[in-house]
């Protein structure tokens, strides 16, 4: 049995070596690219990773580096399944992306295994950073911890001392709404009931009643992607956010305002660490991603992400000599961030934690918007320092407290 282990391992450091003594290296982008959050990264995440490459020069320690992509389903046996199928057999270095939360965990366990490197920017949930960080990962997309922190103290501040939330059920979901509670507690207001709802459901109309008839100041919304467009529009037709009641979401993307319309989803204020019409980067950025994908509308927070830290990651192999997983993300916790896309940004080298920072939007009415792209107006900047998950509150078990 020992020996069985020791020969295992061997020859997993044979398979290793071998691939990286290959003239091809990939980037794997795993990601929805048939669900509800396929908008929001999808095919657009892959194309934004491919200008990183193309902007790095294509080639790194010699090798010629390419860009591959696959739908995760938002299932993690299916993302598991084509992760490992890449790391074995396709000679992939990173995983960008990730794609939901639960996928995006499962890889990152894989890459672990593996001792390759995980850039985590469609995965929201705490853990990437927080209980479940690891030494080869690092976390780009603003976690749930960021996210509430943001968004609940101006509310309690405002008079929403008494809460409702209606949550997916599954990790990002469950994580966001117990941090945010956390929050509402701190801050001196109550939660007086929650209820969850399957991914990708489609009829919301028992959830909004019970957050109608709780009579809470404030329905905190812990979804994100199409479900929480349609939550937004059924909750609508139910008179919920004409009322007293304020209706009220912590993660939006562009795409989901779009979706919305703004006769629908004007007035939502969130944190966002990109908008594209920032600056004269950010509209550069944007122009030349709509040219490379045939999109008409402008890329979402993760999309800039996966651009952002894939370039992060290659300048860090560059700069470390090798593509050991180790050894890349050790120098990616010691270089600065030198994008011009989002701002005051560094990798914490304790968990991995990428802090930004992040600018609270507010979604323009219909008379304000001057296009399609048009929709948000920036209320303030939240300094990236003053919004993450402080290291003494770290549950990174990297972290010594």
């Amino acid at each position: 049995m020992k020996f069985s282990r020791i020969a295992a391992a061997l020859a997993g450091c044979l398979i290793a070596g071998s691939a990286f003594a290959q003239d091809v290296v990939r980037l794997g982008v795993a990601n929805d690219r048939s669900g509800i959050y396929s908008d929001l990264g999808g095919l657009g995440s892959e194309i934004a990773t491919r200008m990183a490459v193309e902007d790095f020069g294509g080639t790194v320690l010699g090798k010629k580096i390419e860009v591959i992509g696959g739908d995760t389903q938002n299932k993690v046996d299916i993302a598991g399944n084509m992760i490992r199928k890449w790391f074995d057999t396709q000679n992939v270095v990173a995983l960008i992306d990730g794609g939901a939360s639960s996928t995006g965990l499962a890889g990152v366990n894989i890459a672990k295994e593996k001792n390759r490197s995980a850039i985590i920017s469609g995965g929201f949930a705490g853990n990437f950073s927080g209980a479940q960080c690891t030494n080869i990962s690092t976390q780009w997309a603003p976690d749930t911890y960021a996210l509430a922190n943001a968004v609940v103290r101006g509310t309690i501040q405002q008079g929403g001392k008494s809460w409702y939330f209606i949550t997916t059920d599954y990790v990002f979901g469950k994580t966001l709404e117990e941090t945010a509670a956390n929050f509402v507690k701190q801050e001196g207001g109550k939660v007086i009931g929650n209820t969850r709802h399957p991914l990708g459901a489609t009829d919301f109309a028992s959830y909004l009643l019970q957050a109608q008839s709780s009579g809470a100041d404030v329905v905190g919304i812990s979804s994100a992607g199409g479900d929480l467009i349609n939550l937004i529009k059924q909750a609508q037709q139910f008179g919920l956010s004409t009322g007293k009641q304020k209706l009220l979401a912590f993660l939006v993307f562009i795409n989901d305002v779009q979706g919305l319309g703004l006769n629908n989803a004007q007035g939502l204020s969130f944190p966002t660490a990109f908008y594209w019409d920032l600056n004269d980067d950010t509209r550069a950025f944007t122009k030349r991603w709509q040219e490379k994908t045939g999109y008409p509308r402008a890329p979402s927070m993760v999309q800039a992400l996966s651009y952002i830290g894939t370039m992060h990651y290659l300048e860090a192999v560059k700069a470390a000599g090798t593509f050991d997983g180790d050894k890349v993300n050790a120098k990616m916790r010691e270089m600065p961030v030198n994008s011009k896309l989002i701002k005051n940004a560094k990798v914490r080298p304790q968990d991995g934690r990428v802090i930004m920072d992040l600018y609270q939007v507010q979604v323009k009415t219909p008379a304000e918007s001057k296009g399609p792209n048009d929709v948000y107006k920036v209320l303030a900047t939240i300094p990236g320092d003053k919004v993450f998950v402080p290291l003494d509150k770290s549950e990174c078990p990297l972290v010594k407290k």
